[in-house]
């Protein structure tokens, strides 16, 4: 599996800034952002072993094949998931809620290359990992040109 060609991590200054937010919050509020124990959705990038195709997994625990989106816009691939649960009291003196509602939401931006053949992208979702795969056309060659000088032609 090669991984994009240029690119070692291309979130990592997004995930730096994530992790120092976090430690901003917890030394401000005493608490964590994301509680240790849940999962926090992740989405990989890479070329598979010929090259031929992008292939994006995003890992989506919880998440039903329904709660999820895949598009295409503006040359860019869009991932959206939201789950939302509500629940009503079940009469049980303990619980003191009417109503109990929890949400969940994922969004992926990705920009796709010139060469990627929108029209062939597939996806498929199975045990919370969502695969799409972007196939990828040959680039053309660069046609090479001949330079020549003037002086060689003149005898």
């Amino acid at each position: 599996m090669a991984l994009i060609r240029g690119y070692d991590n291309p979130f990592r200054e997004l995930e730096d800034t994530q992790n120092r937010l976090s430690n901003l919050f917890s030394e401000t509020f005493g608490g964590q952002m994301a509680q240790p124990g849940l999962a926090t959705p992740t989405a990989d990038v890479y070329m598979d072993e010929n090259d031929e195709n992008m292939i994006i997994e995003a890992s989506l625990p919880g998440f039903k094949e329904d709660d999820i989106e895949v598009n295409v816009e503006d040359n860019a691939l869009n991932i959206r998931a939201e789950h939302r649960e509500s629940q009503e009291g079940d009469g049980k003196k303990d619980r003191k809620y009417i109503v109990r509602e929890s949400t969940s939401s994922f969004y992926r931006r990705i920009g796709l290359p010139q060469n990627t053949q929108t029209e062939d992208i597939s996806a498929s979702f199975e045990d919370g990992i969502l695969t799409v795969t972007v196939p990828m056309q040959e680039l053309p060659k660069p046609k090479q040109v001949t330079v020549e000088s003037p002086k060689k032609n003149r005898k």
